[in-house]
C-alpha cells in the first residue's frame, strides 16, 4: 500500500510514516516553523492532523476490499508542548475493530520521549458500492 497515493495532506504538512500493519502504525513529523503556533511550538492542529492520518491509515489497512473509510468523531487530550526543532512520534493502534466503526488511539511524544499527546478517533466503514446490476 502506498500511503502516499490518498494522503496529499499528510505528505504537504511534512508526515513521515514508518510503519503499516493492521495492528499498528508509526508515523513521525518534525516540528518546523510551518507549523508552529505563536508559542514557538508545534501547532495543535499538525498534532491533531497528524493522528488522524495514523487512524485513516490503520482502519484503511483493516478493510474489506473495496471499502472506504471517512473520521466521524476525534479527540485530543495535549499533555507537552513539542517545541520546534523536536520531531512528534507517533503511534495509532485500534481499540475496536467492528463491521461498521473502527476506533484508535494515538499516543505523540517528543523526542525525549514525554507524551505529548493522546488521540482517540472513531472511523466509520463506509462499504464497498453494491455491483451494477446489468
Amino acid at each position: 500500500m502506498d500511503v502516499h497515493d490518498d494522503q496529499h495532506f499528510a505528505r504537504h504538512i511534512g508526515v513521515e510514516v514508518v510503519e503499516i500493519t493492521p495492528d499498528k502504525v508509526r508515523a513521525k513529523l518534525a516540528a518546523r516553523p510551518g507549523l508552529a503556533n505563536r508559542r514557538g511550538i508545534l501547532h495543535g492542529g499538525a498534532i491533531m492532523s497528524l493522528a488522524d492520518t495514523l487512524g485513516g491509515i490503520g482502519t484503511t489497512a483493516n478493510l474489506p476490499k473495496g471499502a472506504s473509510t471517512t473520521t466521524i468523531e476525534s479527540k485530543t487530550n495535549f499533555f507537552a508542548p513539542v517545541p520546534l526543532g523536536d520531531t512528534a512520534h507517533a503511534e495509532a493502534t485500534p481499540l475496536h475493530r467492528g463491521r461498521t466503526t473502527m476506533v484508535w488511539q494515538t499516543r505523540i511524544t517528543r523526542g525525549d520521549g514525554k507524551l505529548a499527546a493522546l488521540v482517540t478517533q472513531t472511523q466509520l466503514v463506509i462499504a464497498p458500492p453494491a455491483a451494477a446490476k446489468t
